[in-house]
C-alpha cells in the first residue's frame, strides 16, 4: 500500500499484513451506504490495488455492521444531472477496473450487502459471508433498473431464471441460500469471519503469483467478455430511469419513513 493512499481515501480504510491488503468500507454510522465521496474513491480503488506491487490478495469488507448498504438515499434524493453523468462513468471504471485486479480478491460480507455492494461482493474472486450476513440487488425496490454489473455477475453465478426472479424483485437471500445457490463461496459465524477471509487470503498470497494471477486472468476472460455485452446497455437504462417519477416516488417514501 503507498502511503500516499491515507490521505488520498477518506471513506476506505486500509490495514497491510505481510503480503494481503485489507480495504474496508468506513462509512460505518451509514452502513457503508454508497455516497458521492465512496463512490469516487470506489472508481480509483481497484486501478490502485493492481499498481501496488507489495499486494499479492486483497480482503475486501466492510467496517462495522455492514458490508455496504447500497446508494446513500441522501445523496440520490438531492443528485444532479452533472453528478449523475459522473456517476456512471464511475460505475463503469468500478467494474471494469475490478475484473482487471489481478490478485486475488476475497470478499467479507460482514453484514447487509445490497445494491453496488452486492455488486463487489459477487465479483470478488471468493466471497465469505458471516452467518448473519445478508445480500441483495435492491435496485428495483428504488425504481432504477439493476445496471452497475449486477445484470452480468447474477446469471453467471445462479443462471438467469433465479437471477431474474431475485434482480425483478429485490429480493434478500440470506447467507445460507446464498450458498446453496452459488451466489458465494463460504458461511462461517460472525466473529469468524474476517480471520476465514484473511487466511485464504494469506494462502494465495504466499502461493506461485505468476501461476494464480494467470489462471485467474483465464477465468475472467468470460466473465468479462459478459460485462463488455450487457454493462453499458444495463448502465444506460439504469440512468434512464434516474430522474422518472417512479425512482423519485421511491425516494420520497424512502425519505418519509
Amino acid at each position: 500500500m503507498n502511503s500516499s493512499w491515507q490521505e488520498k481515501y477518506k471513506c476506505i480504510g486500509f490495514e497491510t499484513h505481510g503480503k494481503v491488503l485489507q480495504a474496508r468500507f468506513s462509512r460505518s454510522e451509514q452502513l457503508n451506504a454508497v455516497n458521492a465521496q465512496l463512490h469516487t474513491e470506489m472508481s480509483w480503488l481497484f486501478r490502485d490495488i493492481t499498481d501496488s506491487s507489495g499486494c499479492n490478495a486483497v480482503v475486501l469488507t466492510g467496517e462495522g455492521k455492514a458490508f455496504s448498504a447500497g446508494g446513500d438515499v441522501n445523496w440520490f434524493s438531492r443528485i444532479t444531472p452533472e453528478e449523475v453523468d459522473t456517476l456512471f462513468l464511475e460505475a463503469r471504471r468500478i467494474i471494469i477496473d475490478m475484473l482487471e485486479v489481478p490478485q486475488p480478491i476475497i470478499a467479507a460480507v460482514n453484514g447487509p450487502a445490497v445494491g453496488l455492494g452486492a455488486t463487489l461482493a459477487l465479483f470478488s474472486d471468493i466471497t465469505y459471508m458471516g452467518r448473519s450476513a445478508i445480500i441483495a440487488d435492491t435496485h428495483v425496490l428504488a425504481g432504477i433498473a439493476a445496471g452497475d454489473g449486477g445484470a452480468a455477475i447474477w446469471p453467471a453465478l445462479v443462471g438467469m431464471h433465479r437471477a431474474k426472479e431475485y434482480l425483478l424483485t429485490g429480493q434478500k437471500v440470506n447467507a445460507e441460500t446464498a450458498r446453496e445457490i452459488g451466489l458465494v463461496n463460504h458461511v462461517v459465524d460472525d466473529d469468524a469471519l474476517l480471520d476465514s477471509a484473511m487466511a485464504m487470503a494469506s494462502k494465495l498470497a504466499s502461493g506461485a503469483q505468476m501461476a494464480i494471477r494467470a489462471t485467474k486472468a483465464s477465468l475472467n476472460k468470460s466473465l468479462r467478455d459478459t460485462v463488455n455485452l450487457n454493462l453499458d446497455t444495463s448502465l444506460a437504462m439504469e440512468k434512464a430511469c434516474f430522474f422518472s417519477a417512479e425512482h423519485r416516488a421511491c425516494i420520497d417514501r424512502f425519505l418519509k419513513r
